[in-house]
């Protein structure tokens, strides 16, 4: 997968990321950019999740949504 297909799918998937997790912002969105780690980030600091919860919570989406990064 070359990185316009990663930026593809990570536009049809931003709308799922927001309907999961509302508390992040149109600039939080900005900066994750289909990024994993930085949606990890976000998701603690909106949340105030530990990472392992963030994580966890990551990966089930993934699963649900079929997601690759």
């Amino acid at each position: 997968m070359n990185k316009d297909e990663i930026g593809g799918n990570w536009k049809q998937f931003k709308g799922t990321v927001k309907e999961k997790w509302g508390k992040l912002t149109d600039d939080d969105m900005t900066v994750i950019e289909g990024k994993r780690d930085q949606l990890v980030g976000k998701i603690q600091e909106r949340y105030g999740y530990q990472k392992d919860q963030a994580e966890k919570e990551v990966g089930e989406w993934e699963t649900h949504n079929k997601y690759r990064w």
